[in-house]
């Protein structure tokens, strides 16, 4: 009798421990489950978010391109105008050259006339479309050369200046297209700083390229313009065409790089240029 009762314990704990081993696998199955309907749900929303980029990105450069189109045509019409209009100008200034009153009238229209120059130069590197003429050179002169190209305006605006490029620091890139770019990040850290400040100008390596940095000490963006800052035609500047960072962009992608602007914790904003490292082939 003890024996049968031995045994029927002894059954029963093997059914009991039995019992507890499915649940636990059960309960571990269940975990598994769960944590890889999570990571499913995690990488759905990424590939999602990416799409989503993606998308707009298309759509910009659709945009880009129907704009492109259009402002090309506008600024060779304008262009075309133009020369005649400033040979005119010319003449005129000839004629009337004993006349200070009108003379200082004349210059205000020849004013006119310049602004409206550079904003066709402005339209037509908006919508230049060549490849890259790729070359090394050394940066730090680079950076030199603009600013010296604009002491005049650097002076006015009580603007110090600070170049941190090595000296021996090359790139290689288009040399043309890469003043351009810094030129205009240049321009659009003076415009932030109309009653003085500092415009520092640094770059580093990076594991991709060179990084440009160009940073002042003016108000920062606005929500607004950290969001559309590189769209074309916005600007937050009266009277400006809002097409300098926008060829800045450009100019970056057509060198397969990046270019992006942040408020810097200390006060100002900053806009960094990658540069990365040309194709081996156009770098010999």
């Amino acid at each position: 009798m003890s024996q049968d009762h031995d045994l029927a314990q002894s059954l029963t704990l093997d059914r009991s421990a039995d019992l507890e081993t499915v649940l636990a696998a059960w309960h571990a199955a269940t975990v598994r489950l769960e944590q890889t309907h999570e990571a499913l749900r995690a990488e759905v929303r990424r590939l999602t978010d990416e799409l989503e980029v993606k998308n707009r990105e298309l759509a910009r450069k659709n945009r880009l391109a129907d704009l492109g189109q259009m402002a090309s045509h506008i600024a060779h019409e304008v262009r075309n105008n133009l020369v005649p209009v400033t040979l005119y100008l010319s003449l005129l200034r000839r004629r009337i050259a004993g006349d200070p009153g009108s003379l200082e009238v004349l210059d205000k229209i020849a004013s006119g006339f310049t602004a409206l120059d550079a904003t066709v130069n402005d339209l037509l590197h908006f919508t230049s479309d060549r490849d890259p003429h790729w070359q090394m050179f050394p940066l730090r002169k680079l950076a030199e050369d603009v600013c010296a190209s604009l002491a005049p305006q650097l002076a006015a605006q009580a603007i110090r200046t600070e170049i941190s490029v090595a000296e021996g620091q090359l790139v290689t890139a288009d040399r043309d297209m890469l003043r351009r770019a810094l030129l205009n990040l240049v321009l659009n850290a003076l415009d932030a700083m109309p009653d003085g400040g500092l415009l520092r100008i640094d770059a580093r390596a990076h594991s991709r390229g060179i990084e440009l940095t160009v940073a002042d000490t003016g108000p920062g963006l606005c929500e607004e313009a950290q969001r559309r800052a590189f769209e074309p035609f916005f600007t937050t500047k009266r009277g400006g065409t809002g097409l300098g960072l926008s060829i800045v962009f450009r100019i970056a992608e057509v060198h397969a790089g990046e270019v992006r602007g942040v408020n810097r914790p200390e006060g100002g904003a900053a806009f960094t240029l990658l540069i990365p490292h040309a194709p081996q082939e156009a770098a010999a």
